[in-house]
Formats: structure tokens, C-alpha cells, sequence
């Protein structure tokens, strides 16, 4: 057993989703939304180049010490498996794990509005999953790429750095390449991959311009396409997918994403209150594209989106204020969760505690009830170490 696998088991058995290791700080998980340390004492840097460099391997461990960066996959058993990011920060040697379920949920499992399969009946098009880091964007993905697996006899070519959710063959065939493992980049991914025989791509992350020509370029060749950005809702995915672009070419751009936009699904997780179990929650605002979508998407008139995803709830869209609406009326989560999240925060804000208010009149800040000391959320607890 690796022995940062005793730091793993801590994360399994408290249901975390990342692992912090910093060189000079207590190793810390993230639970829920909250970063709590697992113990007190320190990592030290020999403690951090042993943990680290014992699960990359010398040959991936000679590219971190050159370049700084690593990102890789790690198994610990059959039911766990993590994302790895190793970096090089002010005090010395640092790594974020994610965990990875080994098992694949379906949407309906994830609580996904059921309109999102339909995107799994395309045939071409592009179709975009947004949402800051850790909103579960690659767990949704991986679930609408599980149900086309079960359903239709495609070949799925997914491009990704690294892979994360491993699929089995069923009744499509499943092609997973990594970044920088099996392909030199993401464009080098898509470009194989349209002569691969290939009939759905998917992009784990759209970060830039060379990537979102090629996806829109394999889109419009009747691919279909899903890739991930990282904007909060559907208005700001269209205007990311255009600005990217220099001035002269924008207009061709926008055209290019009229005619092959299927639909934009942006997710968030927030917080459940403990009377409805503790834990998180998806929201989603769905953006289905039709004749008005594309209308506004040629004519730069985004600001419009809104109003065509309010009045096309009848089709199964979903404005994201909406949805988060729907929670707090339910007393799924809290009104401060639902003020911290919601697009117009206006509408929330009346519904905060009358000693929160001055606090919202300051968007972004946290009020002092949400700076509650990592030690309350999970006991910190000792780990043995080996050096």
C-alpha cells in the first residue's frame, strides 16, 4: 500500500471529494464545500516528495521536478480512484486529489433534469457542460456518455486530462486518450479523432482557441460534440465561445455556433440544509437550442438568452435563478446558500436573516458564520508517518 493511500482511506471513509497537500501545512480534505485538516501536524518536505513521487513514478516525477505541473490518474483499489494534480507553490511541493467514482451514476441517480438524455439522442451538433471547478461537470458527462453506451452502437472518442471515469464497452465502443499520455494536447486529440471513424468526441476541458475551432469545426461535420467550460451559465458559455476568438473572425464564429449549438447545460452544487440530509445538490440551468437561440447567437444578442429560456420552460429549459428558487422554496438548502449562488441576487436577498443583510449588500463576502474553524466540520486525526 502507498502511504498516501492511509490519507485516501480517511477521505473513503469521511465521503470527501479532495485531498489538499501542501508542503508546510496539515494535509486537508474538502467535505461538502468545507476544507477541515485531517491532522495537525505538518508536511514536511521529505514527507511530500516521498508521498508524491511514490505514486507518480520516476518518469512522471522527472517531468514535475522540470516543468512544475503533473496531472495523472491514480487507482488505490477497485472502488477508488483519483484525479491527480501535483504543482509546485511558494513553500515547496503541493497536490490536489480529487476522488473518482468507480461507478458511473445516471442522471436520474444525480437528480439531472431528464431532458439532459435527450442530448445523448443527437446525432451531431455540439453540446456544452459548464460550470466552475468541482461542480460536477465531468460526473454528469460521464453519466450522459454511460446512457448513449447502454443505447446506441456508436464510437465515442473521449479526449481528457486525465481520464477520470473509466467506461466498459457495451453497445458503443469507447475510445478514452489522455493528455499528454495518448495525445500531445486537446487539439491533436480532436484532430485524430476526426479521422478515427468516429462519431461522438468528448472534450474534458475547452480552455482554448485552437480547441474550440477544432470541436466547432467537428460539430459542423456532423460529429457530435460535448466539451466543458468553465462559465456559470448559458449567456456566458455562448459569450466565451465567441470572445475567444479575435474581432474579424467573431462574426464567422457565431455563425459557426448558430448552426451547430444543440444545448447548454451549466451546473452548480450547493449545500443542503441538515434538515434535508446535509450533503449537496445539483442545479442546472438548460439552454435547448432552437430557431430563437440561434437567431440571437448570430445576431451577438445574447443578453436575450434569458428571456428565451424563461418562456421555453414548456420544452424543458431551465433558467438557473429558477431552479434555485425551486430549492429553497422546498427547504433544500439555506437562503444565504441560494443569495451566494443565484445569478440576480436581488431576488434572495430579502429572504436572508435581518442580520445577514448588510453583509449582502457586499456581493462575494462571507459572513462571519460561514468562517467557523475547520476543526468543527471533521475531528482532525492523526496519521503514522514512514520517514
Amino acid at each position: 500500500m502507498a502511504y498516501i493511500d492511509l490519507f485516501f482511506n480517511v477521505l473513503v471513509e469521511e465521503g470527501a471529494s479532495d485531498l489538499h497537500i501542501g508542503e508546510g501545512q496539515p494535509p486537508k480534505m474538502r467535505k461538502h464545500g468545507d476544507v477541515a485538516p485531517i491532522r495537525t501536524e505538518l508536511i514536511t518536505r521529505d514527507e511530500a516528495a516521498y508521498m508524491l513521487s511514490e505514486i507518480a513514478g520516476p518518469h512522471n516525477w522527472s517531468l514535475f521536478e522540470e516543468r512544475g505541473d503533473l496531472d495523472f490518474a491514480y487507482e488505490m483499489d477497485e472502488h477508488s480512484r483519483f484525479r491527480c494534480n501535483f504543482l509546485k507553490q511558494a513553500n515547496g511541493y503541493g497536490a490536489v486529489f480529487r476522488l473518482i467514482p468507480t461507478k458511473i451514476a445516471t442522471l436520474e441517480e444525480l437528480g439531472i433534469p431528464a431532458v439532459v438524455q435527450e442530448f445523448g439522442n443527437l446525432r451531431g451538433g455540439i453540446v456544452l457542460v459548464t460550470g466552475p471547478t468541482g461542480s460536477g461537470k465531468s460526473t454528469t458527462l460521464a453519466a450522459v456518455i454511460d446512457y448513449i453506451n447502454e443505447s446506441f452502437s456508436r464510437h465515442i472518442v473521449t479526449v481528457e486530462e486525465p481520464i477520470e471515469f473509466v467506461h466498459d464497452n457495451k453497445c458503443s465502443v469507447i475510445t478514452q486518450r489522455e493528455v499528454p499520455a495518448n495525445a500531445a494536447s486537446f487539439p491533436a486529440g480532436l484532430k485524430a479523432a476526426l479521422r478515427s471513424d468516429t462519431d461522438i468526441v468528448l472534450v474534458g476541458e475547452m480552455r482554448d482557441l485552437e480547441t474550440i475551432s477544432l470541436a466547432l469545426t467537428a460539430a459542423e461535420t456532423g460529429l457530435l460534440v460535448f466539451g466543458t467550460l468553465h462559465t456559470n451559465n448559458a449567456r456566458k458559455t455562448v459569450d466565451r465561445m465567441v470572445d475567444v476568438f479575435p474581432a474579424n473572425k467573431q462574426a464567422q464564429v457565431r455563425t459557426m455556433l448558430a448552426n451547430s449549438l444543440r444545448g447548454v447545460l451549466a451546473q452548480l452544487l450547493l449545500k443542503k440544509t441538515p434538515e434535508a440530509g446535509g450533503g449537496r445538490v445539483a442545479v442546472n440551468e438548460i439552454l435547448i437550442a432552437n430557431a430563437a437561440v440561434s437567431a440571437i447567437i448570430r445576431e451577438g444578442a445574447t443578453q436575450k438568452l434569458q428571456d428565451v429560456i424563461v418562456a421555453g420552460k414548456g420544452q424543458g429549459m431551465q433558467f438557473m435563478d429558477d431552479a434555485i428558487w425551486a430549492l429553497l422554496q422546498k427547504g433544500i438548502v439555506s437562503p444565504h446558500e441560494a443569495f451566494m449562488k443565484a445569478i440576480d441576487k436581488n431576488l434572495f436577498k430579502k429572504f436572508l436573516p435581518a442580520e445577514e443583510q448588510g453583509f449582502a449588500n457586499s456581493a462575494g463576502a462571507t459572513p462571519d458564520d460561514e468562517k467557523r474553524a475547520p476543526g468543527n466540520f471533521v475531528k482532525p486525526r492523526p496519521l503514522a508517518r514512514r520517514l
